[in-house]
């Protein structure tokens, strides 16, 4: 059903997310710890201890979603190459995934969508 001028505008947020692709072409999931939501380049270097230039993210597509307090807009990166090795500094569960194996782990409702694209593009 349309919105009508009565309807309340949700609140939106928005969040920026990048694929890690490895040589082996496979992609970097991290469970990100509760309520972070800020420049991605610095964000990359504080949670993976990774160094990301500008230059090495590549604007891929972006997600949409609804959720009951606030609408979700969520443009996603895919990154190539990058200074250092991920690790998990704020306790938060990595795992490199073939794209193929994607859809096998569990995932917030806004990135399920971009499961296919990244299988598609890989």
């Amino acid at each position: 059903m349309p919105a009508t001028a009565a309807d309340p505008i949700p609140r939106i947020v928005l969040v920026s997310a990048v694929a890690l692709v490895d040589a082996d072409g496979r992609v970097l999931l991290a469970q990100r710890p509760a309520g972070k939501e800020t420049a991605l380049i610095r964000e990359l270097a504080e949670e993976l201890g990774i160094d990301v230039t500008a230059s090495c993210l590549a604007p891929f597509t972006f997600a949409s979603h609804s959720y009951p307090d606030f609408h979700l807009l969520m443009p996603l990166y895919v990154c190539r190459k990058w200074s250092g090795i991920p690790v998990a500094r704020e306790g938060q569960h990595l795992t490199w995934v073939r794209p193929a194996r994607l859809g096998d782990y569990p995932m917030p409702p806004a990135d399920t969508p971009l499961v296919a694209m990244l299988r598609d593009l890989l």
